[in-house]
């Protein structure tokens, strides 16, 4: 993946922050999973209060579609809501099945557009 832009940065980390409330619990080792992926991504300030924001308060559901995930950042998104569950060495069953219900939406959205590329 290119290097992910502003909206890019926000939205994977919006899934990430979802991800954490997972359990209703965001606890210090997601905290610090969150802290060094805003680093990796160079966040601005700006941008990191905001990610802060979203461990004090979940981001809005209706802001946490994997439809509105271009197709080139699905598996960062995976990848990083992967490695936040596991932050803290267990996985709890509301996360998992979280996971597992993004991982099968994107499935299914990509089943979805190569059909739309058949001939009708």
């Amino acid at each position: 993946m290119e290097s992910p832009n502003h909206e890019d940065r926000l939205r994977l980390l919006r899934f990430v922050c979802s991800f954490a409330w997972a359990d209703l619990d965001v606890n210090t080792s997601e905290r610090d999973y969150v802290h060094q992926l805003t680093e990796r991504l160079h966040l601005t300030e700006d941008e990191k209060v905001l990610v802060e924001a979203w461990l004090v308060v979940p981001p809005p559901a209706e802001d946490i579609d994997p439809f509105d995930i271009p197709e080139e950042q699905r598996q960062a998104v995976l990848e990083a809501a992967a490695a936040l569950i596991r932050a803290d060495g267990q996985v709890a069953q509301a996360e998992l099945e979280n996971f597992m219900l993004l991982e099968a939406l994107i499935g299914a959205l990509e089943m979805t557009e190569m059909t739309e590329e058949l001939p009708k």
